[in-house]
């Protein structure tokens, strides 16, 4: 049963295999020297994690292959208390995988093999209906079928559980689809994507940002990185900063950002308010290696509260 106030993620299940290095390779170039790590990843396991992990009643709708990789990713899961009831095994797809390289100053590129990820099908949303219904809150992203995202967002608001898309990786979104939304965040690349406004500051920003509003969603949240995140609602529209630390991975950082965005409005605290606990909890992230793994929990963030993390 899920809990008032509670959280459902739909989305991608991947596991990320992670070359840190002293820089990201050219085409045709080989670098060697770098270290390897294996971790449990995909956008919406990311998500649920960190919400999880923050304390938040998390179900995650997602699915896996039947492999070692969705079997130990389901066990992480059920680790950190997520509801898992809804995570379905595809018996011949294989479980997404991620393939991340990272460079001495955090920055990454990723390749991702979709795999399970890319056979979730709306029968699959459909037999979650009851808990989305009972939730506060649904968090989705892009790395699942577009017609299934279309269809979750369509359910969702028809039960009258608040959306909040991720629109990652990027591309374009139906005017249809915008309209059904509670709030989207989209960092800067993928608010170029859909407003054909590159966000350079806190006016390029508003700008894009009333693009979006104006086809319907209520709240748009532009995430900049170490400047904050922009936010342009019907009582809103700033720049709330985020704490200033060291990079050393960047794998994540929205994730992390879009799950405790969710706790923060579950607990209900005000947008600003829930913002600020956002960037916190992702700047606490880009400090630490891997995606899940570095996800804070309360006491991680209270380092950052503390300036503790510099």
């Amino acid at each position: 049963m899920m809990k008032k106030g509670g959280i459902v993620v739909i989305g991608s299940s991947n596991t990320d295999m992670v070359i840190q290095s002293g820089c990201l390779p050219a085409p045709g170039e080989t670098i060697l020297g770098g270290q390897f790590i294996m971790n449990p990843g995909g956008k919406g396991a990311n998500q649920a994690v960190a919400a999880a992990r923050l304390d938040g009643a998390v179900a995650f709708i997602a699915k896996v292959g039947n492999d070692v990789f969705g079997q130990e990713a389901v066990k992480g899961f059920q680790k950190h208390g997520i509801d898992t009831s809804f995570i379905t095994i595809d018996n011949e797809a294989p479980s997404g995988v991620a393939l991340i390289m990272v460079d001495d100053k955090g920055e990454n590129c990723i390749s991702v093999a979709l795999g399970a990820n890319s056979t979730m099908q709306k029968d699959e949303i459909n037999k979650a209906r009851k808990i989305i219904e009972q939730a506060s809150f649904v968090l989705i992203q892009l790395e699942i079928p577009m017609e299934v995202v279309t269809y979750a967002v369509d359910l969702a608001k028809r039960l009258g559980t608040r959306v909040v898309l991720n629109p990652a990786p990027a591309q374009p979104l139906s005017d249809d689809l915008l309209s059904s939304l509670y709030i989207i965040t989209p960092n800067e690349t993928e608010t170029a994507l859909l407003t054909g406004i590159k966000v350079e500051d806190e006016s390029t920003a508003r700008k894009a940002a009333r693009i979006l509003k104006d086809k319907g969603v209520d709240i748009v949240l532009i995430t900049m990185g170490g400047r904050g995140a922009y936010v342009l609602s019907d009582d809103d529209d700033q720049i709330v900063p985020c704490p200033k630390v060291i990079a050393v991975d960047t794998t994540a950082a929205g994730d992390t950002f879009n799950g405790a965005l969710l706790v923060g409005l579950s607990d209900g605290i005000s947008l600003t308010e829930a913002i600020e606990f956002a960037n916190k909890a992702a700047a606490f992230s880009v400090t630490k290696m891997g995606a899940q793994t570095s996800a804070p929990n309360r006491n991680d963030l209270k380092m950052i509260l503390n300036n503790t993390i510099a």
